[in-house]
Formats: structure tokens, sequence, C-alpha cells
């Protein structure tokens, strides 16, 4: 009778801490693509912003068709990209693509002065600053459900579970630079 008892309660407290375990790692998995849609939200807002931007541009430097079809192949890369190293590769060369615009945007006093270009340029820069606080916001749910998954014993539960390492969103090396913006 007593070695009945102590495997019942072995196996429950086996049972119990299996649906803990299992609880805990479906948190983190949806905290994880919680913070993904947040990217995503962003990203968005900055695609619509985008074309407005171009076109306050075009207006003042019409020769610079070829940096506007750069710009909008970018853009539209970067919306269809799926997975976050996907997206990442296409966010940097969409950011890169920006930044020669702005660039271009220099040589014109009067564009610089535009209210409408000045305001894209606020909106822009505030969306930005989002994109990268939704960022930092996602790889550290990624860093917790990593580790989560890493640590004995939850990492027996989620291999036999098929919980997999997600991947961090992370800068190129050519972003981890200061970068001096001038407007």
């Amino acid at each position: 009778m007593n070695i009945g008892i102590i495997v019942l309660v072995v196996a429950v407290v086996l049972v119990v801490s299996g649906v803990v375990i299992y609880n805990g790692l479906i948190k983190l998995k949806n905290r994880v693509d919680e913070a993904w849609s947040d990217i995503d939200v962003q990203l968005k807002r900055r695609y619509d912003l985008i074309p407005n931007l171009v076109n306050a541009v075009k207006g003042y430097a019409t020769h610079e068709k070829e940096l506007f079809e750069k710009v909008t192949a970018a853009r539209t890369a970067a919306m269809g990209a799926g997975t976050p190293a996907q997206k990442e590769q296409a966010e940097n060369m969409l950011s890169g693509t920006l930044k020669s615009l702005f660039a271009v945007a220099e040589n014109y006093p009067d564009l610089k002065a535009n209210q409408n270009f000045l305001e894209l340029q606020r909106e822009l820069t505030d969306t930005e600053d989002k994109i990268q606080a939704a960022r930092r916001f996602y790889n550290g749910n990624v860093r917790d459900f990593n580790t989560k998954i890493q640590v004995f014993p939850t990492n027996i539960f989620a291999g036999m579970l098929n919980f997999t390492k997600r991947e961090f969103f992370a800068a190129e090396e050519g972003e981890k630079g200061v970068v001096n913006v001038q407007f």
C-alpha cells in the first residue's frame, strides 16, 4: 500500500510539473509572438510614411529617379520578408536607402525648410525610435524564451514538445557604429 501511494504521489508531481513547465513555455512563446507583432506594427507605420516622404522629396529632386526606385524596391522587399532573419536583412537595406534619400534632401534648402517634409522627418524619426524599442522588447522576450528552453529540466519537455530556439533581431555590422544624422 505504501509503495502505491509513493508511486501515485510521484506521478502527480510529474504531471503537475509537466503542466507548469508547458504553461510557462506557452506563455513565453506567446510573449515572443506578441513582441514580433509589435515590431510589425511599427514597420507598417514606417512603410506607410515612406511613400509620402519619397513624394515630398520627388517634387524637389526630380532627377533622382534611380534613388526613388531603390527606396521603393527596398520598401517592397521589407514588406514581403517573413522570418526575422529575412526581415532584418530587408530592414537594413531599407534603412540604407532612406539614409541616401535624406542625403539627397540635404542638397535642397527649400525642401529642408518645407513644413510637410519636416513633419514627415519627425514622424519617421519617432517611428524609428519605436521600432528600436520594439526590437529591444522582442529580443528580451527571445532571450527569456531561449533561456527557458535550454535549462534543465525544461529542456527535456521543450525538446519533446518541439519548442525551438528563436532568432534575435540583430543589427548588421555597419549599423553598430555611431551614425551622424543631419537634417
